[in-house]
């Protein structure tokens, strides 16, 4: 009995060694995550093979594991200030959606760390987005170019932090706030602008219709011409020959007294 109670200790704290060894060897990685291997006894982080994967991995209780966000994530900037070309004060709201590249997770942590958002992207989207803003006019940035300006900031800031083992899958400019006097008589010129373009309209749709009046009045005029000129005496008779003709044969009650009307043509008197 005595002996089992001398065993009993050595065998707890046996027990408690292999249990924290085991517990220590075994790395759960959660789902959009990746671990970056850090091998105590050997280089240091490990940056020549992939990343450990989600799921449970196996590893030496002696090294680290140092987990990632590998999902996209955005980062939002809010009121960030800029000046355009004019020297004026704008303020942006700008959101980028990143994520680490997951093949070169290891030397992501190896020279930037895990504050790698801190570190790369938000000075670079600041560096950028003054650089791409101070070319334009507030009057530009409030209308015709925000997409443009969009573009070129995600351009420039993929170039400037692809190197640097991150990705840049968007970036968006939710709002250009100008200063108010500024903002208000961009309106006032937008809107006379507008009324500009409606009353050259509308001068441009009078002078169609004038036009068009024009065309239909010498249209007529050149009708009643050639009517004229093609109407002689002889064809007027004749016509009147015809026309008489056809009202002999109808069965209402008149009187045709031929040849005495003028140029003579006939006089017809009705029943009425």
């Amino acid at each position: 009995m005595e002996k089992l109670q001398k065993l009993g200790l050595p065998i707890l704290v046996g027990g408690l060694i292999l249990f924290i060894f085991l517990a220590k060897t075994f790395v759960n990685i959660g789902y959009g995550e990746a671990g970056v291997l850090f091998k105590t006894f050997g280089n240091g982080v490990v940056t020549d093979e992939p990343p450990l994967g989600e799921g449970l991995n196996i590893v030496m209780p002696w090294n680290k594991v140092y987990i990632y966000n590998v999902k996209q994530q955005e980062v939002f900037e809010s009121k960030m200030q800029v000046l355009s070309s004019n020297g004026l004060d704008i303020s942006l709201d700008i959101s980028v959606l990143y994520q680490p590249k997951i093949a070169e997770l290891g030397l992501l942590h190896q020279t930037k760390g895990s504050n790698y958002l801190n570190v790369v992207i938000i000075p670079s989207l600041r560096a950028v987005a003054r650089s791409v803003v101070g070319q334009y006019t507030p009057e530009q940035l409030y209308s015709t170019k925000r997409d443009a300006i969009q573009n070129e900031i995600y351009e420039q800031l993929v170039s400037d932090v692809e190197s640097q083992h991150v990705q840049i899958n968007s970036v968006l400019v939710r709002d250009v706030t100008l200063p108010a006097n500024i903002k208000a008589a961009i309106e006032r010129k937008l809107t006379q602008e507008q009324e500009a373009l409606e009353y050259v309209f509308r001068l441009e749709k009078a002078r169609q219709e004038a036009e068009k009046l024009r065309i239909d009045a010498e249209g007529k005029a050149n009708a009643n011409r050639i009517l004229n000129s093609s109407l002689t005496s002889n064809i007027l008779k004749d016509k009147g020959i015809e026309a008489t003709l056809k009202l002999s044969e109808s069965p209402n009650t008149k009187t045709v007294i031929i040849g005495s009307g003028s140029d003579g043509l006939p006089i017809i008197l009705g029943n009425q």
